[in-house]
């Protein structure tokens, strides 16, 4: 249980001091912008790529990764169901929202807690390599295609493969597959980068929470309960069900419903305010499953562990 409370510790803090720095106007106005494209162009590639590279082979491609992608699937889809379907939103909201309600923080929060409460922090690294490799790809070839106006195969592949951190996710999992042993002088440049964008993802996220209270959007607070909903309980709950169905030991079946039970990627807040569509949504989500998601984890663990 020390786990969880030192990995929320960590993220806490780094938010509540972003969080200050918005309420005494620190930054100035521009703030949010700056940080949200210096993570998205710069910083994410290089932890992505840090990560990934020292992750371990047998790990990436071990059964955690099929039992995540189906759960993560599953709960994607019937958000999006739901949104276009009985909602009527927009192509744009709705992939905001079903990545809010179907990728976690396998980076951020799930790369701590793995190493903290699961004992290894290549636990989570299945996880990004879906989310990065496949999974945001599809969304952000549509998000480019819905805010952009454009419907070119062509524009849509190339903008993916231009992606920073799709190429940082790319280059870390080919570091990884050929087993490349890189030095010293080498790497850990790479990681004095990669360390900083954890904190100033996590500040941007505190910034964009003063003066902002949670579902006040009218017309939109029925999306972010039900996205918060598959986060919270379905997603953790379906990841069990196909744990089972797989055969995994116990000690895998816990690891895969731990990381379903994380919460909300930070990325999709940023990916809501780099596309500037469903900001509201994304940031309400990520804060409610944030909060939420310790006492389910609790839950998860005194069940299962």
């Amino acid at each position: 249980m020390t786990g969880i409370f030192t990995g929320f510790a960590v993220v806490g803090l780094a938010v509540v001091v972003g969080y200050i720095i918005a309420r005494i106007d620190l930054l100035g106005p521009h703030a949010r912008h700056v940080l949200s494209r210096l993570t998205f162009f710069v910083l994410s590639p290089f932890l992505l790529f840090v990560v990934l590279a020292r992750a371990d082979v047998a790990t990436l491609f071990s059964a955690l990764l099929p039992v995540s992608m189906l759960a993560a699937a599953a709960i994607l889809l019937v958000y999006a169901l739901v949104s276009a379907l009985i909602l009527r939103r927009p192509v744009g909201e709705t992939v905001i929202g079903a990545l809010s309600s179907g990728q976690v923080n396998s980076n951020n929060i799930g790369i701590p807690l793995s190493l903290y409460m699961l004992g290894n922090a290549a636990y989570s690294a299945p996880v990004i390599l879906f989310q990065l490799l496949v999974l945001m790809p599809i969304a952000l070839s549509i998000l480019d295609a819905t805010t952009s106006g454009s419907r070119s195969l062509l524009r849509i592949l190339r903008q993916t493969a231009k992606n920073p951190m799709l190429i940082g996710s790319a280059l870390g999992v080919l570091v990884a597959v050929l087993g490349i042993d890189l030095p010293p002088i080498v790497f850990e440049p790479l990681q004095l980068i990669a360390n900083a964008c954890v904190p100033v993802l996590l500040m941007s996220y505190g910034m964009s929470l003063y003066g902002q209270r949670v579902l006040t959007q009218r017309g939109r607070r029925v999306d972010v309960v039900i996205a918060a909903t598959l986060k919270l309980f379905v997603m953790p709950a379906v990841a069990w069900l196909i744990a089972i169905v797989f055969g995994l030991p116990s000690e895998q079946v816990l690891v895969v419903v731990v990381l379903a039970a994380l919460p909300t990627a930070q990325n999709v807040f940023n990916f809501a305010q780099r596309y500037g569509v469903g900001e509201i949504l994304a940031r309400d989500v990520v804060f409610l499953s944030t909060v939420g998601c310790l006492p389910v984890l609790f839950g998860v663990t005194l069940l299962l562990g």
